[in-house]
């Protein structure tokens, strides 16, 4: 396959590229950032799709015949739309450039779980609930590819990526890595908490799964991505640590968390970047996140990776990264 990936030098991007560069396809990444593996520079063109031109440049050369759209700013720290533009003009002009690129079969929009706060089920793919700046610029951008794609001559869908963890992850997944291996994380006394994670080797193999789908089963439909059984943060917490022969989870009344949570809410005030809890963060933690994957399930089948072998895989990547 020839693919064009945007955003390949992110976190799933990344893990994208090697997957697909591994499998012999013949792939571009194009954005503004240089690649986090450097053993994928070669494939690699920078490129800020907000720039049309530029944009235009690179599809044109490469001719691709399957678009994966991850380039976006997924950070909460904008003050305002425009500081997601990327996430508003760039799929402008991607769809814009795409209308008259005859090579193109089908594209792959990744959104976010965030067009909806934590715990609220839409009741269809366009039934919207963002709480945060960037959630409202994955609306915006949602919106526009069913206006402005509606009648394109490729096939198209939507992901909507739930909270992804795994090799090449940073904040806010990674932060709880470190958090549970150093022994800082501590759970709230006597609180399950399901939630609808994805390990992104998974996440990988079901946007591959979704790009060589029929058209009928995939087109014009929004998928949202993770690992189909959810699982509970605690048990997900004391595996890692059983995994590095460490001792369980220690669980302290929630009334010591929300007093934590304040404490990190004054940091930010100040100005510190990413405390460890905040209360935005920690209702976020509380709030069960489980979502209907029947038919991403029907489209992927079964999931290459477990829960078990994802933290193996990430606490090896994370032994290397701190090595070197």
């Amino acid at each position: 396959m020839r693919i064009l990936i945007t955003g390949g030098s992110g976190f799933i991007g990344t893990n994208l590229v090697a997957y697909l560069a591994n499998d012999n396809h013949e792939i571009l990444n194009i954005d503004h950032s240089f690649p986090r593996n450097n053993n994928y520079t070669s494939i690699w063109s920078s490129v800020d799709i907000c720039d049309h031109n530029s944009l235009r440049t690179s599809i044109k050369r490469f001719m691709p015949k399957y678009i994966i759209h991850l380039a976006a700013r997924t950070d909460l720290d904008g003050m305002s739309l425009n500081d997601y533009n990327s996430n508003i003009l760039g799929i402008e002009n991607l769809i814009d450039i795409c209308q008259t690129c005859s090579s193109i079969k089908r594209i792959i929009f990744a959104s976010s779980r965030l067009v909806c706060k934590v715990g609220y089920l839409p009741s269809c793919d366009t039934d919207y609930c963002p709480t945060t700046l960037y959630g409202e610029s994955k609306v915006l951008g949602e919106t526009m590819i069913r206006k402005y794609a509606a009648n394109a001559d490729w096939s198209w869908c939507i992901v909507r990526p739930t909270s992804i963890w795994g090799p090449w992850f940073s904040i806010p997944y990674r932060t709880f890595f470190d958090s549970v291996i150093s022994g800082r994380y501590v759970h709230p006394m006597g609180i399950k908490i399901p939630k609808s994670f994805g390990y992104v080797g998974n996440t990988v193999y079901q946007l591959i799964s979704i790009l060589q789908a029929p058209n009928n089963i995939v087109d014009r439909k929004t998928f949202y991505l993770a690992d189909y059984e959810p699982i509970e943060v605690l048990a997900m917490a004391n595996q890692i640590r059983h995994q590095l022969l460490l001792p369980s989870i220690k669980e302290v009344p929630i009334a010591l968390l929300k007093a934590l949570a304040h404490f990190g809410d004054l940091a930010k005030y100040v100005g510190i970047q990413n405390p460890p809890l905040t209360s935005f963060r920690l209702a976020n933690l509380l709030t069960p996140m489980v979502h209907d994957l029947d038919a991403l399930e029907e489209v992927v089948g079964p999931l290459p990776f477990d829960t078990a072998a994802g933290i193996g895989h990430t606490l090896d990547w994370i032994s290397n990264s701190t090595e070197s």
